[in-house]
């Protein structure tokens, strides 16, 4: 049995855990929180994980180590420090940062070779990608093992040729993000309905095919050529801004569509949970997910 080490208990933390359990893993917690004992006895009842109590012997004995810590430098600096210092030299030290560059988590690091992202979507239990982001020092070796790693867990790993801030997914997401709050702040449409378009559209639309097989799809038998050469040569409008200033605004409204508090929270998440599983299971009825065009993960 192949041992992971997680480091950190909190809502990404967790769902690795159950992950890597259903799959077989002996998974191993830590985490300093004072209360990760009720933690783990809450949010994984039923599921096999043992809390670390020596996080040396811990690593010592991993085969692949989790990090889901606080998105802070100095925290995964330090963290990774130790890391290194107790784990096997092909050990893959993988993070779960959304935002942090391998390059300046790994920097000092003797470890660098084997430290990468590995960028799950929320909750990664359910969310198929995994972003696999490389430093400049990382070894590609452990970039494939960690691809390889990853899909066995049932996930679509993608590697990135190089680092980004942001990576890819969040990037796409802030582009999206930022034009929903410009059009809800100057009163074009409400949080909630905005939310409401894009489930009807977009997001249908790109849970089945992403944003270039849609736009080679919207082309007709010409394809993505034909339509940048029409529809898409109108396409020259501004893109407006969001006003930092009136993010409140923006908070009032989502509060007021969706409610607040943590029973509301945990009705919220379920029946996402419940929604993600259903589509997921459409889309592998079909072709798990993946369109006969999409190039195969590497």
């Amino acid at each position: 049995m192949k041992n992971v080490v997680i480091i950190g208990a909190g809502v990404i933390g967790l769902s690795w855990a159950r992950l890597f359990a259903e799959n077989g893993w002996n998974v191993q917690i830590s985490d300093p929180r004072p209360d990760l004992t009720e933690v783990v006895e809450r949010e994984l009842r039923g599921v096999k994980v043992h809390l670390v109590t020596d996080l040396p012997t811990a690593l010592r004995e991993a085969d692949f180590v989790q990090e889901a810590g606080p998105e802070r430098m100095d925290i995964k600096r330090e963290m990774y420090a130790n890391l290194a210092e107790h784990t096997r030299d092909d050990v893959i030290l993988a993070s779960s940062s959304s935002s942090l560059l391998p390059s300046l988590i790994a920097e000092g690091n003797p470890a660098a070779h084997r430290i990468l992202i590995g960028h799950p979507f929320n909750p990664p239990e359910l969310m198929p990608l995994v972003e696999v982001v490389p430093g400049p020092a990382t070894e590609q070796r452990h970039v494939d093992r960690a691809v390889e790693l990853y899909r066995e867990l049932g996930k679509l790993p993608i590697a990135l040729k190089r680092e980004i801030p942001g990576f890819v997914g969040n990037r796409l997401q802030k582009a999206l993000g930022d034009q929903a709050r410009y059009l809800v702040q100057e009163g074009i449409i409400s949080a909630g309905e905005l939310d409401q378009l894009v489930r009807a559209s977009l997001g249908l639309r790109w849970a089945v095919t992403g944003p270039f097989e849609s736009n080679h799809l919207g082309g007709g038998p010409g394809g993505i050529r034909h339509l940048m050469e029409h529809v898409g040569s109108q396409m020259t409008f501004e893109m407006g801004e969001p006003d930092p200033a009136k993010t409140g605004e923006i908070v009032t409204q989502v509060e007021a569509a969706y409610g607040t508090g943590p029973e509301n929270y945990e009705r919220l998440a379920a029946w996402r949970d419940e929604t993600t599983r259903a589509v997921s299971r459409a889309l592998a009825a079909h072709d798990g997910g993946a369109s006969a065009g999409t190039e195969a993960a590497a």
